[in-house]
């Protein structure tokens, strides 16, 4: 258990994306003693640098891929928020093998190097998309998942508590859907729907960063920390941005594009057999069973046959006026209406 985050020492890998940025002004406002970020792309921790203009943050170039770099960077460092990854579901389907290496042996790096370093607690961001997947993002997401588990399981004693978060959409994170629909009814273009009837779960990245920490105070050895998550369709979400745009609900449909589901699922009724329910979360221990399986006598659970997964087809779908909302609840959604000139309210 971690009681407070002040004048701790901090790693983000992935440090420059959505949810990095937002974890380190999170934690710099939270008294860390320093954060460090690593990533690959030094001109966004230039960006990030001189917006920031914090001498608390450290910025590492390097790679997950790269052992030497990650274990240079978790030097002297308390915790770990293990955030990079290859996100993107098409060009993971094109490129699997790089999906690998840095999904799974990035992460292995991450995980590898933290118990070396004497880290005391690791927290590995994953994805609905890693249940019952289909694409290679979520089966590499998957494995990650899998790699944190078999951490704990054969390790312990181990100092380093590691652990997963999984989340759905987090909106308005860089690389999703609604700046791309925003950016496309802003130029006069339709929105490009991919399905109208396909469903989703939304986070916003406050909701995310509240799930890390949640999991990151009371995570236990190979849990998974799940978000309860509200959804709505597709076409329910660029409606509702038409509206607040002023401007006519209609899209372009593009059809499913390589490796994308109807519905994503949370947690699956396998999971949720075992696991706890802490309200707005839910926490899926490990089986933390060893090999020798004649030991163990199975009598089945009588619950498990009525249990559905946790799905964004059957949990509380939003009405595009709550979409609405929601939208104009986050801080970009509202600069890109200011920007437009348009006053939106929720109908």
């Amino acid at each position: 258990m971690v009681s407070s985050l002040s004048d701790r020492r901090f790693l983000i890998t992935g440090g420059t994306g959505s949810f990095g940025q937002t974890m380190v002004t999170r934690l710099l406002d939270a008294g860390a003693a320093e954060v460090r970020v690593l990533s690959r792309d030094e001109s966004k921790q230039d960006a990030m640098r001189h917006r920031l203009g914090d001498d608390r943050v450290r910025y590492y170039v390097g790679d997950v891929r790269d052992y030497d770099s990650v274990s240079k960077a978790v030097r002297d460092i308390e915790f770990v928020f293990h955030a990079a990854a290859l996100k993107q579901v098409p060009s993971c389907e094109f490129f699997p093998l790089e999906a690998v290496r840095t999904n799974i042996v990035g992460s292995a790096n991450v995980v590898d190097a933290s118990e070396r370093a004497g880290v005391e607690a690791l927290v590995l961001l994953s994805t609905d998309k890693a249940v019952y997947p289909v694409n290679a993002m979520g089966m590499t997401k998957a494995l990650m998942e899998k790699v944190a588990q078999a951490h704990s399981r054969n390790n312990v004693t181990a100092r380093t508590r590691v652990c997963c978060v999984r989340y759905g959409n987090v909106m308005y994170s860089r690389g999703s859907v609604i700046p791309l629909f925003i950016d496309q009814i802003r130029r006069g273009v339709l929105p490009t729907v991919t399905e109208p009837s396909m469903t989703r779960f939304l986070m916003s990245l406050s909701q995310s960063v509240e799930l890390v920490e949640h999991a990151f105070h009371r995570g236990q050895p190979g849990d998974v920390f799940i978000r309860k998550a509200d959804a709505c369709t597709i076409g329910d979400l660029a409606t509702a941005l038409c509206n607040l745009f002023g401007v006519p609900a209609k899209f372009n449909v593009l059809g499913i594009r390589h490796g994308e589901k109807l519905y994503e699922t949370l947690a699956s009724r396998e999971e949720l057999a075992h696991a706890e329910d802490l309200g707005d979360f839910l926490r899926v221990p490990v089986d933390s069973r060893d090999l020798n399986y004649a030991l163990y006598f199975d009598e089945g659970n009588v619950e498990r046959g009525g249990l559905a997964d946790f799905n964004s087809h059957n949990a509380r779908r939003l009405s595009v006026a709550e979409v609405e909302t929601l939208l104009l609840a986050l801080p970009e959604v509202r600069a890109q209406l200011d920007a437009a000139g348009t006053a939106a309210v929720p109908a």
